[in-house]
């Protein structure tokens, strides 16, 4: 179970920079400071620090379903990467940046085959294909966004938001690194 003592405590886990390292040469990784998950004020507390799909929170949160955009990808041997936006289904509005990288090694024939049609969040691919997952936030982080980052969440300013760092096992493998970054809100 996920608790708050769990998570102040530093974890190996997916890196920032190296996930944006895998899209050269694109932009570099926005300015963060790590937070501890008690220090991460609402509402991105309720957004981040649980163990659930960003998928489903997001969309409970601004009472909509979300639409995957993808911005980029990367293929190497069974490793796929993409670097996503999750934008509400009536108005388009981007609530959420995020960068996976997915070991296919882990993925059924079926999920992989739907993660590569592009076209559906990954944690809905999860849940559709009943796959056995925990998510496993690995560090939370105060996120000060770049010039892309900005433009994708329709901010003039570089306001302060937050994001997370997490492992989403499936089927008790760490099959995903995943950096996700909320809107500002």
């Amino acid at each position: 179970m996920l608790s708050e003592e769990n998570l102040s405590a530093p974890t190996a886990g997916p890196d920032l920079p190296a996930l944006y390292a895998l899209f050269p040469p694109g932009e570099a990784p926005p300015d963060y400071q790590l937070v501890a998950p008690d220090g991460v004020p609402e509402p991105y507390h309720s957004l981040l620090v649980h163990e659930h799909h960003m998928t489903v929170t997001v969309e409970q949160h601004h009472g909509d379903k979300v639409n995957v955009r993808v911005l980029a990808t990367q293929r190497s041997g069974d490793f796929y990467a993409r670097k996503i936006l999750l934008a509400l289904q009536k108005t388009g509005k981007v609530v959420q940046f995020g960068i996976v990288r997915i070991n296919f090694a882990y993925c059924s024939p079926a999920v992989r085959a739907a993660i590569e049609a592009e076209d559906t969040p990954l944690g809905r691919i999860l849940i559709e294909h009943n796959v056995l997952r925990r998510i496993e936030p690995t560090a939370f982080l105060r996120v000060i966004p770049q010039q892309a980052l900005r433009g994708w969440f329709g901010l003039e300013e570089p306001l302060p938001t937050y994001g997370r760092l997490a492992y989403i096992y499936c089927d008790g493998m760490p099959a995903v690194e995943l950096l996700e970054i909320v809107v500002p809100e």
